[in-house]
């Protein structure tokens, strides 16, 4: 079971007993949900009432699915530390723990999936689109957007649950909108990517050292390693410094490097050998990485012998564009 990280998070642990559960049920005017974000609106609500709700599972693994409505957007922050695992249409946008304090945010009409593995509590939102500042370029980041331990949000979150009775509908509004301009102000720092393991690398290098004289896609290096593109290239960049593209270019031209050194062989068939379909494409790439061209690299070497040199971990050459796609 996972508990707290910090014990300034202790204000909102729900582990009570039964009788306590009741009486902090009662008392409390944010509305429990019967199941994960499924909360019905009151026979007062507005369409634009920001909606506040509490979800809360003992249990030591659950798994939910819920759309968010067409017309606002879904906000969860975490009153307890957990593990989750967040899917949306067969792609992870997290899987690990989440603290509490922990914001996570879902566009209209985006279906989420969520695996709790451990018990879980949380604050949700849902705060119609017209709290947002018309077309802000923030709200492009809310689709899928995580945040581990945000501060404000845990103020916020804090503040609901301490009030109590006194939390009347115009304070919990007043709380959602201050949330809503918090989000559109933000700028989500970039989640931490793990590198990736040495078992799966290992096995992406062997592939590209086999195959490094044909075409391959980032999908198949991605089914190499058993991950998706997605998660492939971050981790890959992560481990070796160099996009997966990258590192196959340099591959490539430390190969040509030894052909070159070491046979008389023309420069169009050297550039076919190492995977370049023409010998213009493979000049190209020979003088960024090198900085010389292959015909003045060959000169400077010749009469000596060229092993294949160790790449460089941590200085990626660029050529984005072959997938920017699967960063997009």
């Amino acid at each position: 079971m996972f508990t707290d990280l910090q014990a300034a998070h202790a204000w909102i642990d729900l582990q009570a007993g039964p009788r306590d559960h009741q009486v902090h049920q009662a008392a409390q005017p944010i509305p429990r949900e019967g199941g994960w974000r499924r909360l019905e609106r009151g026979p007062n609500a507005a369409i634009e009432d920001i909606t506040i709700s509490q979800w809360e599972d003992f249990r030591d693994s659950s798994s939910h699915a819920a759309t968010t409505p067409e017309d606002c957007y879904f906000v969860g922050i975490a009153l307890k530390t957990t593990r989750a695992k967040l899917t949306r249409e067969r792609q992870i946008i997290f899987d690990g723990t989440m603290p509490a304090g922990t914001l996570y945010a879902s566009a209209p009409s985006r279906h989420l999936s969520v695996q709790f593995l451990a018990p879980c509590a949380f604050l949700h939102f849902h705060i119609p689109v017209d709290q947002f500042p018309a077309q802000s370029p923030a709200t492009d980041g809310l689709g899928d957007l995580v945040l581990l331990r945000d501060p404000l949000a845990t103020e916020l979150a804090k503040a609901l649950i301490e009030h109590g009775d006194a939390a009347d509908r115009q304070f919990a509004r007043c709380i959602g909108q201050t949330l809503a301009m918090h989000l559109t102000r933000l700028e989500p720092p970039r989640a931490r990517v793990n590198a990736l393991p040495k078992w799966r690398l290992r096995r992406v290098e062997q592939h590209i050292a086999e195959h490094f004289d044909r075409s391959i896609s980032l999908s198949e290096l991605a089914g190499v390693a058993g991950l998706s593109r997605m998660h492939f290239a971050a981790q890959f960049r992560a481990a070796t410094g160099y996009r997966p593209r990258e590192y196959l270019l340099n591959h490539r031209i430390e190969h040509a490097k030894t052909l070159l050194a070491t046979t008389g062989r023309p420069l169009a068939e050297i550039a076919l050998a190492v995977g370049f379909s023409t010998q213009a494409h493979f000049s190209t790439v020979f003088k960024r990485i090198s900085g010389q061209s292959p015909a003045r690299w060959r000169l400077v070497s010749k009469g000596e012998h060229c092993e294949i040199e160790a790449l460089p971990r941590h200085r990626p050459a660029a050529d984005r564009d072959w997938i920017a796609s699967a960063a997009a």
